[in-house]
């Protein structure tokens, strides 16, 4: 994929990646500025100063992109949109169907914002970048904090302000939730495919499926993974969920079982992709031409696969199930 080394780009990061034990290493993020809606943190929420650079193929950029369509911010918080894939020069604004181009510095790639805002930069070029047009630099580039200021500080453009995806009462569980998912599954297909050596993509899969095994009875209980609403731990299963048989199945090798084998969890997808704006986020001719296309190490001749065809807009009672195992919940009965 690629790095800068103090403003110099590397076409070759993969001795970052590795511990050297066959486990693969996410590189942290370096830009922690966060946007408050009453500008005490020197970044104010405003109307179109902030624009979102993402990847529709990227599951980190999905996380973003949901919060923005949710919350309805879609006229505050213009976006550009990369190619789907990374090369010798990483993400790249080139012309494909579903790119947009850079709206806003007319880049060529992503790394020239990353050296306008810091021209010795070292790191990773990642998205989702939230960009400041006011001052011309990168707010964040963390996934799970441009989240948080989508879902609380820009609700005085909100379509839907109310809608609260991080909720003071359920906190507690949604955080436990998000450390589970990050670890296990968010990151768990990186670590089964990226994964070195046998034992250490054994131990990632195993991991991976004993989640994905408890979600799945847990959600044949309730509709969402912490009750009745969607919450910001269901934002962050659902891009990885939703890219599950179609690359992570094959290409990551996490192969024991399908996510379309999970009766609760399949459904629960298919809900969460159903509700207004979110199918809108997902395209997955991105997604499989990235993984497919830029992993040459896992998939040297670039092939990308014609199947599976997503199911995800077929209709489902979900919800009259749910509100169904709730009655029997209600009068001491377990569900069928």
């Amino acid at each position: 994929m690629g790095m800068l080394v103090d403003g110099k780009w590397i076409a070759d990061d993969l001795r970052f990646r590795s511990s050297g034990d066959g486990n693969f290493i996410r590189p942290t993020t370096s830009f922690r500025g966060f946007v408050t809606a009453d500008g005490s943190s020197g970044f104010a929420a405003e109307l179109n100063r902030y624009h979102l650079y993402v990847a529709l193929s990227c599951p980190w950029a999905h996380r973003t992109l949901l919060l923005r369509a949710l919350k309805g911010l879609e006229h505050a918080i213009p976006i550009s949109i990369v190619a789907p894939w990374t090369l010798e020069n990483g993400w790249t604004f080139e012309s494909y169907p579903g790119a947009t181009g850079d709206q806003v510095n007319g880049a060529n790639y992503l790394y020239e914002l990353y050296l306008t805002a810091d021209p010795d930069y070292t790191g990773r070029v990642t998205v989702p970048v939230l960009w400041d047009t006011k001052t011309n630099t990168i707010v964040n580039n963390e996934s799970a904090e441009i989240m948080r200021m989508l879902n609380s500080e820009f609700n005085a453009f909100a379509r839907h302000p109310d809608d609260d995806y991080y909720p003071t009462e359920s906190r507690r569980e949604i955080d436990e939730f998000n450390t589970l998912i990050y670890a296990t599954v968010n990151h768990g297909v990186y670590r089964a495919g990226f994964a070195g050596q046998q034992g250490r993509y054994e131990a990632a899969v195993a991991d991976l499926f004993q989640t994905l095994d408890s979600l799945d009875e847990r959600l044949s209980q309730r509709r969402y993974l912490c009750g009745e609403r969607v919450t910001e731990a269901d934002c962050r299963l659902f891009p990885t969920l939703v890219r599950f048989d179609a690359v992570y199945y094959i290409h990551f090798k996490c192969s024991v079982r399908r996510l379309i084998d999970y009766p609760s969890l399949f459904d629960y997808v298919r809900e969460l992709y159903q509700t207004p704006g979110v199918a809108a986020t997902v395209n997955f001719d991105h997604i499989k031409r990235h993984y497919y296309g830029s992993h040459r190490r896992i998939n040297p001749s670039g092939l990308v696969p014609v199947g599976p065809a997503p199911t995800f807009d077929i209709p489902n009672t979900r919800a009259a199930i749910s509100k169904k195992n709730r009655e029997i919940l209600r009068v001491g009965l377990a569900p069928r």
